[in-house]
């Protein structure tokens, strides 16, 4: 089960790239082996954190203090583009990653953050932008503040945004739960539901077969 989100305040890390597809963000051959949960935080992003010889990439923000303590990214257009690899979420969460702010994810890692406890907030790309100038005039010490209950981002500089979720994933997130825990809250729902179907169309519940 993903772990609820309240409130969050935290160092942020602007990564304002554009287009960071899910296999920068985590090589395929890091998914490799029946034992990969639980490896995966020290290989997102390996290939910008780490140069050809396996050293630390001293120019990349994730390698340089304080953004190594990072659990929010402010992020360019466009992150989690490309194939739907969930690792790619499980690697950030690995890494410590709470919230993702940007203007635009791909779709299905949008999807598989809400699954695995991850805040991914889209808010105009002026507002992204204007934290990304903010959490550098601070050389990454002014922290950024997220409410989900509120809805509200607080950049270093004080100024407040507010942003949408949709409120089911919201709810999610609030909880603790997944897809399917959040379904199974209406299970007194669902099992009115067929009781009455069954009741009106018997013959759709019918297990024989005739020959």
């Amino acid at each position: 089960m993903p772990k609820p989100f309240d409130k969050l305040t935290a160092t942020a890390a602007p990564i304002m790239r554009a287009n960071i597809d899910t296999d920068v963000i985590i090589r395929i051959e890091r998914l490799v082996g029946n034992s990969i949960r639980g490896t995966l935080g020290k290989w997102a992003f390996g290939s910008l954190r780490y140069l050809p010889d396996g050293s630390e990439n001293p120019d990349f923000i994730l390698n340089r203090e304080p953004y190594r303590e990072a659990e929010i990214l402010v992020t360019g257009p466009n992150f989690g583009c490309g194939s739907s690899r969930e690792g790619a979420v499980w690697s950030l969460q690995e890494r410590g990653i709470r919230a993702i702010i940007g203007s635009g994810f791909g779709d299905i890692f949008f999807a598989n953050c809400f699954q695995n406890g991850i805040l991914p907030i889209i808010v105009d790309k002026a507002v992204v932008d204007q934290l990304a100038a903010d959490i550098e005039a601070t050389q990454g010490a002014g922290k950024v503040s997220v409410d989900l209950e509120a809805q509200t981002i607080v950049s270093p500089s004080g100024k407040q945004h507010p942003f949408e979720i949709d409120p089911r994933r919201r709810e999610g997130l609030l909880k603790g739960l997944d897809e399917v825990a959040l379904t199974l809250q209406r299970d007194d729902e669902i099992h009115a539901f067929q009781a009455a179907d069954r009741a009106a169309r018997p013959w759709i519940h019918s297990t024989r077969i005739s020959a």
